[in-house]
């Protein structure tokens, strides 16, 4: 016989809050600084992305829009996690209302979406360019490039309004309001769900295919292409700056699919609290600061792009 757990009063005001990190106060102190150092950096990292992209006319080609597109994305992605995760890393609890913590997964799930989205175009368009150079400029325009990140984002939002609107229907359980997590994610919401969440969690995996495995299996497929094409080449120059390209986008293709993946399409069963609150610093801190460090480091305009910027500055 299951017994149920009693439901949160629905007519009132339902609240939740985040397990802390550490009660410990000079460990507070350090996460503190740590995290609000890295939120910085990722701050300082994609704005000069997007200022570099936006002032210099050598780089207003489709590869550098995505680019320029996905540094603005990493920047509203952290922001809707790490001012809130900041102000209850004290461990004062403050409270988050049961309309503050919907709107945080919305914008959440909304961004990260259009992220995967986003580096699936971006392996498109590096497809373009490598099997098809001749026809690159009449495929990828300016119009379809601005079609192709405005579809990004209203599936993302299509899914995402969807997902958290099915979730907040939910009754929740009134002694069992603490999230073991820093965010509203959608996982450790639903820990806290005072129903039958079958239907939720199946749901839940048939967005993640949608937002994961699906633009997962396009760059796949069009790497296979890219990959033959560079066999093909005679030049080694050519294969070098063509390997040089596809591999910053891999890698930060790998870093974002295979953390998500971890925490979004693992069976229940098998999954951690401890363990996802883990993997999703490293989607909410790592790959955001990684993704300009690896554009930056391995793109040769972009960096004499920023060194003309810097030394024009320092003049």
């Amino acid at each position: 016989m299951v017994t149920e757990k009693p439901v949160l009063n629905q007519s009132g005001s339902p609240e939740f809050v985040f397990r802390v990190f550490t009660n410990v106060p000079e460990f507070q102190a350090l996460l503190f600084t740590l995290f609000l150092l890295l939120y910085l950096m990722i701050l300082c990292g994609n704005t000069a992305i997007i200022w570099v992209v936006c002032t210099h006319s050598s780089l207003h080609t489709p590869m550098y829009f995505f680019l320029g597109s996905l540094s603005l994305l990493e920047i509203c992605y952290t922001t809707d996690v790490v001012p809130l995760m900041l102000s209850n890393i004290f461990g004062a609890q403050n409270p988050i209302s049961l309309a503050g913590c919907g709107t945080q997964m919305f914008f959440f799930v909304t961004l990260g979406s259009t992220d995967c989205f986003l580096l699936a175009v971006m392996a498109y368009d590096r497809y373009v360019a490598i099997c098809h150079p001749l026809h690159y400029s009449l495929i990828m325009t300016r119009k379809l490039c601005v079609q192709m990140v405005l579809g990004s984002l209203a599936l993302a939002l299509f899914l995402s309004l969807q997902l958290t609107a099915l979730i907040f229907t939910l009754p929740f359980c009134g002694y069992h309001r603490e999230i073991n997590h820093f965010l509203c994610d959608v996982p450790p919401v639903l820990r806290l769900a005072c129903a039958d969440i079958h239907v939720h969690q199946a749901v839940l995996y048939v967005v993640g295919i949608l937002v994961l495995t699906v633009p997962f299996l396009l760059i796949c497929i069009s790497y296979v292409f890219i990959s033959a094409t560079i066999l093909r080449m005679r030049s080694a120059e050519g294969r070098q700056r063509a390997f040089s390209t596809c591999s910053s986008h891999l890698t930060v293709v790998l870093l974002q699919y295979g953390c998500c993946s971890l925490v979004y399409l693992r069976p229940r069963s098998s999954t951690s609290e401890d363990e996802d609150r883990q993997i999703a610093l490293v989607y909410t801190f790592v790959t955001p600061l990684l993704n300009p460090l690896i554009y930056t480091l391995r793109n040769k305009d972009v960096k004499g792009a920023l060194r003309t910027s810097i030394f024009h500055k320092a003049v």
